[in-house]
Parts: C-alpha cells; structure tokens; sequence
C-alpha cells in the first residue's frame, strides 16, 4: 500500500474518537495547556497523553513545552493538509471528468 494512504489513515484515525474532536474543538479558539483541556473532558493525564500522540502523530497538532506544562495548538501546515485530504476525497467531479464512472461491461 503507497505510504500516501497510511498518512491518510493515521488522519483519519485521528478523527475518529470523540475526544479527539472534543480538543480540536477546544483548540480552534487558539492554544491551550494540557491542564485545561483536562478540565474540560474529565480523563487522566495518560489518557490525554494517547490521544494528543494520536493527533500530534497524524501532524494536526503540534506541542509546546513550557518548563512541565504542555500547550497544544493546530499545525498549520498538517491542517492544510488534513484540507487537501479532504477535498481530494470529496472531490467527485474529477473523478468523473476523468472517465472513471461506475461501470461495468
């Protein structure tokens, strides 16, 4: 499988839990420390750590550390991406501009 797929995959992975939707919500109104976002979902400190190695991993989000805080934040250029990811999916029209309809003969 063309590793474009497994990068795909490790997106969508991320986007499939409800936590992880939770914090990029949260994340859309800017950066947020660790303390906070546990705050608002009620988990342990190493259940926050997996998901946010799930969302850092797939290059949605990135980290700052500062002294023993962690801030968390949106990557821009995996955000851009994660968009591009999207719209090459969704993009219906090409695929049929292309000659690739369902058919079968």
């Amino acid at each position: 499988m063309e590793k474009k797929y497994e990068e795909m995959a490790k997106v969508f992975k991320a986007l499939s839990d409800p936590n992880r939707i939770f914090i990029l919500e949260m994340l859309k109104s800017g950066e947020k420390c660790a303390c906070k976002i546990l705050e608002e979902l009620h988990i342990g400190q190493s259940t926050l750590s997996h998901h946010m190695k799930i969302l850092s991993d797939s290059g949605i989000i990135k980290c700052r550390k500062d002294g023993k805080w962690s801030y968390y934040s949106f990557d821009e250029n995996g955000s851009k991406e994660l968009k591009k990811i999207l719209n090459n999916i969704l993009d219906f029209s090409s695929a049929t501009l292309k000659g690739e309809e369902n058919s079968c003969q």
